[in-house]
């Protein structure tokens, strides 16, 4: 067997965010969605020291290492990971000082910092810091080896160093100084706070800066010798669950349990901060030299999302105007429509609305005797649990999988879980071990005397705020064959002793790994026989090594591969004898692909795919994940349609190479293809054609 090579999964994710970025430094791009980018730059930053970087350091700190386990050493790609964050967050700086504020600046924008006020805003600085700041913070002495306050994982302080004033002249002064921290209350009081400003001006000033400019009333018998912004951000031992599994998971458990609570990841300070008083913060707060990350003046670079932005609609994108599969909606019943064929929606350019009216009406039609639904992330205030609410009202039996392992949504799941419980409903809770992350959702209906299942099947979540954001598909069938499967896992699920056998879907936990592999080693026979063959795949993340050999093993067979990736990819492109018939790209755009497509030639009769699953180990080994067929031929071509578009984009596509670099994909075509934009007038042209083609029953 050849020993094929693979890019290290870290230092890929960090390739991603680098591509997220270049979005915040790409001047096409409206400059308050630029700025969007630097906060979503900075929370993927934040969520990635948590969990990886965390489970890294608990690795490294292994008194025997699994290299065995590993086909990387956690040191190097420690130091690694270091070196790259650094060259990242200068970048970041360059971008937003040199880019983004002078852009501010010529629209009449202004961040404005202690230092730079006239006197109406210190007047309203000074006011707004005795009345609001004050009665919030809580300013801690350090002394080290005797007060050593716990520092709040992703919180901000204000570290300041202090010196006694002399009062007495005829006293020399004395030196020695005072150390304190200051926590930034950005959990009660806005980051941006408007200041007093002139007729078309708006000027903004960080509440980091409300306290630099108040230093003095606080410490009122101290001079100040510094102040510095520092944030430690703590591992999240609660998700390694999810990264690493066998006995490896059970050391990286043990090791954390011996470690202090929350132990640290990265305390990030400003990097002009003096010698001294980094050593001092070093030592009182225990931090170790390998979690020190460079910083500038400000960090928690996500507020930005909610940098006042009342400004000139011009600077950010244009609304999108959604529109409704108009087929589906010629339909005065839309059970009616389900019986007859299959609806495809492609949201964000479609409406979510149809997905929410399916279970409004399921709630309300007196057919009805049940519905099942798994939720993974529900948006707050959700439509669709008011959907399920309303049918618990009407007597109807509702059953819902709730994956309260959701990373960082399990408080609203919980929330969901009790509320929805409360007036009846079947809850069925996460497995032990298992994570449901497919989208699945199922309505039983009688119909002739007899009961007939509709469903409704997606590649994202039951969520009417991401579908604004997140491009997904969603497929509404009565197809026997696929509903049939779908209600076969729903007891699963309810009763794991129940053990399915599915034809139609790929499930992860059954047959979907290996029907992948089968699905890749029919492309090879293909190839090797002379015939065409081709595999073309979309997903968020390509990391399962397994998976990837194979598609090295069908790479040199000669099979044609394309592949759309938008994170995480371990497989290397275009390397002669191993992976020289693959083409890679990623798109970053204004929407996040999250979409996941498999599409395989077939010898001519395609299979066609969409799931809730990337081919990561956890997605195929440690989730219940659905793929589910595409039948409706013309559903298929607007799906490899749709696929090609973004194949062909020269305008967001960078090339993933061996070095992922992140060069942008560029053509001789002498037209700017745009992926996304030309995805909504597609559906739009496919929308009137359907619009004029069927009339009301």
């Amino acid at each position: 067997m050849k020993k094929y090579k693979f890019f290290n999964r870290d230092l890929s994710w960090l390739s991603f965010n680098h591509r997220v970025l270049q979005e915040a430094q790409d001047k096409s791009v409206p400059l308050l969605d630029r700025i969007k980018f630097l906060a979503i730059f900075s929370s993927n930053l934040e969520e990635f020291f948590r969990v990886r970087v965390s489970s890294l350091r608990a690795i490294m700190d292994l008194k025997k290492k699994p290299q065995k386990e590993l086909d990387y050493k956690a040191g190097k790609v420690f130091n690694d990971i270091h070196v790259i964050v650094n060259e990242l967050q200068k970048h970041f700086g360059r971008i937003f000082n040199n880019e983004i504020i002078p852009e501010l600046n010529i629209n009449n924008i202004f961040l404005r910092n202690e230092e730079e006020l006239n006197e109406e805003q210190k007047n309203f600085v000074n006011e707004f810091f005795f009345e609001s700041v004050y009665p919030n913070i809580n300013p801690m002495v350090l002394i080290k080896k005797k007060i050593n306050p716990f520092l709040k994982t992703g919180v901000l302080y204000l570290a300041v160093k202090l010196s006694s004033k002399n009062k007495d002249k005829s006293k020399k002064k004395i030196n020695r100084f005072i150390n304190a921290i200051v926590e930034i209350p950005t959990d009660k009081l806005p980051r941006f706070i408007v200041l007093p400003s002139a007729q078309n001006e708006t000027n903004i000033i960080f509440l980091d800066d409300v306290i630099r400019f108040s230093l003095k009333k606080i410490f009122k018998d101290y001079s100040i010798e510094e102040s510095r912004s520092i944030k430690l951000t703590r591992d999240a031992e609660l998700y390694i669950d999810d990264e690493f599994s066998g006995n490896l998971l059970e050391k990286i458990k043990k090791n954390l349990s011996k470690r202090a609570t929350g132990a640290p990841s990265r305390f990030l300070y400003d990097e002009n901060i003096s010698n001294q008083f980094l050593k001092f913060l070093k030592e009182s707060l225990t931090i170790s030299n390998k979690d020190l990350v460079k910083g500038a003046r400000y960090h928690n670079f996500n507020d930005l999302f909610s940098l006042p932005h009342h400004f000139n609609k011009e600077l950010e994108y244009k609304n999108l105007i959604s529109f409704k599969n108009n087929e589906l909606g010629s339909y005065e019943d839309m059970f009616d429509a389900i019986d007859e064929k299959d609806f495809l929606l492609h949201f964000p350019y479609h409406s979510f609305e149809q997905v929410v009216q399916f279970f409004e009406t399921a709630s309300n039609d007196e057919s009805v005797r049940e519905i099942k639904i798994t939720l993974y992330r529900a948006a707050k205030n959700s439509a669709i649990v008011k959907a399920l609410l309303n049918a618990l009202k009407k007597g109807k039996k509702v059953t819902i999988f709730i994956e309260i392992k959701a990373r960082f949504d399990e408080e609203m799941n919980i929330k969901y879980a009790k509320e929805l419980e409360s007036v009846g409903a079947k809850i069925i809770y996460s497995l032990p071990g298992l994570k449901v992350h497919a989208k699945l959702g199922l309505v039983i209906r009688e119909k002739n005397n007899s009961l007939k299942n509709y469903c409704y099947l997606s590649t994202g979540n039951f969520n009417e705020k991401t579908s604004t954001i997140y491009t997904d598909f969603g497929c509404f069938t009565s197809d026997e064959n696929i509903t049939k499967e779908v209600a076969e896992l729903f007891d699963y699920l309810h009763n794991d002793l129940l053990k399915p056998k599915f034809k139609n879907l790929l499930v992860a936990q059954f047959n979907m790994k290996k029907d992948f592999i089968n699905l890749i080693e029919n492309e090879i026979k293909n190839a090797e026989d002379g015939n065409e063959a081709s595999i073309f795949i979309k997903l968020n993340s390509l990391e399962d090594k397994k998976m990837i050999e194979k598609l090295y093993d069908a790479s040199n067979a000669g099979v044609k591969i394309k592949i759309i990736v938008r994170g995480v990819c371990c497989l290397i492109s275009g390397v002669k004898e191993m992976s020289e018939n693959i083409n890679t790209i990623s798109i970053v755009d204004r929407f996040l692909e999250h979409s996941r497509v498999y599409i395989f030639h077939n010898n001519g009769d395609e299979k066609v795919y969409l799931s809730s699953a990337d081919w990561m180990k956890r997605n195929l080994n440690r989730r219940i994940e659905v793929a589910f067929p595409v039948n409706d031929e013309k559903i298929k071509k607007q799906i490899k349609d749709l696929m090609e578009i973004q194949m062909n984009d020269n305008t967001k596509a960078r090339v993933i190479d061996k070095e992922q670099i992140n060069i942008y994909k560029k053509d001789n075509s002498g037209k700017d293809v745009s992926a996304q934009k030309d995805t909504y007038e597609y559906l739009k042209n496919i929308v009137g054609l359907i619009f004029f083609s069927k009339k009301k029953p």
